[in-house]
């Protein structure tokens, strides 16, 4: 049976019923009754991140004489429970709130100044201790960037190197087998396996990079600008020991962004990771489509590979498997894509001294590292590690490959090799064979010119 029991709280608006048993208080109660929107709340990382804002400003605080030491312990505390995971459903505002992300500060700092109250048995203002030298205004942007740069390295880079370590392997495994290549999805010079595999690792070993680089900027925090960026209302080395402090709690180098007006009325660091998140989703979905012409079929499609079987297909059509894996990851690429969207828009959301979007942007990027992160070990460990190549499929098709003429128009010409092409198509043979009947070379000089691993390697001079 549901519970209604409330009590009643008090802010500098006047009275609101909370519900009894909520760590929360007044302001974080007007935003649940106003902010009805989506049912979403912050993501979880944001809420760790934001406790650890409170923690080192309590600590940095008391070390400055700021702030009593036994109210700043018992305020370490709790927020050492709630960068545990504890609490969290104490935390319901929605992501569609205040653009400062105010409501959300709020929500912490009462329930921080609830738990404190109850562990020092004195009275702990959200405000006055808690909030201690910050506004939302600089305390939401750095828990954004210390989010997502905990997640970025925690989780995102380990699974980009999870995914570049298995095609490595495949490479090893498979990259000796010759294939069609494919220009405009039609039949080209070959290529091995290898190469293809090789050209889809490199691809993320860019992406990677560019995540690791646009780090540089998100480890630079506004935390110390306060309300507009001047650092009213904080001491003078608030800035620099924050940075300190929360590279001490985290274990990555954070520091003080020697430009905090830039760091609250800007996100620019947090849209270049934004688009290098989807420069890997670009290269994810390319790699989830490969996969998937490659392994249509296997009758009527390309046939080339079978990935795993992983579950029935079809509810109506028997036998059916579909590449499930690949679908699913394209999928996370295209939110990914339209979250970078929805961020770029997000980021012009700087209006002078402040981005008013702020929750928005939290939410979006926590969600496309997080998506990639499921995504890229998904694909590698239930697509690349396990896919078979159809050999004798490959080999018919590139036997039957019209194209391998092209390595004879050194020594025909472009417009011989042409007419050998069509009437190989034509026919259905093997280029070897009209080629013999077209042309005056032996079999033995066609087979050297014709031969699909030299081509991979870029064919013999004609001699």
């Amino acid at each position: 049976m549901k519970n209604n029991a409330t009590r009643t709280e008090r802010d500098s608006m006047g009275v609101v019923d909370v519900p009894q048993n909520a760590l929360y208080q007044a302001q974080t109660q007007r935003a649940v009754d106003n902010f009805n929107v989506s049912g979403r709340t912050m993501p979880v990382p944001f809420i760790q991140a934001l406790a650890m804002v409170k923690y080192c400003a309590a600590s940095i605080n008391s070390s400055l004489g700021l702030l009593d030491p036994q109210i700043a312990e018992a305020i370490t505390e709790s927020c050492d429970e709630v960068i545990a995971g504890d609490h969290l459903k104490h935390f319901p505002v929605d992501v569609y709130q205040t653009g400062s992300g105010t409501s959300s500060n709020m929500n912490m700092n009462e329930v921080v100044a609830t738990l404190s109250a109850i562990k020092c048995g004195m009275a702990v203002s959200p405000n006055d201790h808690v909030n201690m030298s910050q506004s939302s205004n600089d305390s939401i942007p750095t828990a954004i960037q210390i989010s997502t740069v905990l997640e970025v390295e925690s989780r995102l880079l380990p699974a980009i190197s999870v995914l570049m370590d298995a095609i490595s392997v495949k490479e090893d495994e498979i990259g000796h087998i010759v294939k069609t290549g494919r220009t405009h999805l039609m039949d080209a010079m070959p290529v091995t396996f290898g190469q293809e595999l090789e050209a889809w690792r490199h691809q993320f070993e860019g992406c990677y990079e560019g995540v690791v680089f646009s780090l540089k900027g998100m480890k630079k925090l506004a935390q110390g600008g306060t309300a507009v960026g001047t650092g009213v209302n904080a001491h003078p080395q608030f800035a620099a020991l924050f940075a300190t402090e929360v590279s001490a709690l985290t274990g990555i180098r954070f520091e003080a962004n020697p430009h905090p007006f830039n760091a609250m009325g800007s996100l620019d660091a947090t849209m270049a990771l934004s688009g290098q998140l989807r420069n890997l989703a670009v290269a994810l979905m390319k790699v989830s489509n490969d996969l998937r012409w490659m392994n249509s079929g296997p009758l009527a499609g390309l046939g080339e590979i079978e990935l795993e079987g992983l579950q029935p297909g079809s509810s109506i059509m028997p036998g059916k498997v579909n590449p499930v894996i690949p679908e699913s990851t394209a999928m996370v690429a295209a939110q990914v894509m339209g979250n970078d969207t929805t961020l770029g828009l997000a980021g012009q959301s700087g209006h002078f001294e402040l981005n008013v979007m702020l929750p928005l942007v939290a939410d979006k990027l926590l969600e496309s590292i997080n998506l990639l992160s499921n995504g890229l070990t998904m694909l590698a460990t239930k697509a690349i590690s396990s896919f078979k190549v159809r050999e004798d499929e490959v080999e018919a098709a590139l036997a039957r490959n019209p194209i391998l003429v092209t390595a004879l128009n050194p020594v025909i010409g472009y417009a011989k090799a042409a007419a050998i092409a069509k009437k190989a198509y034509a026919e259905n043979r093997p280029i070897i064979d009209v080629a013999e009947e077209e042309t005056e070379l032996s079999r033995e000089k066609l087979e050297a010119l014709l031969d699909p691993y030299l081509l991979t390697r870029g064919g013999i001079a004609d001699s």
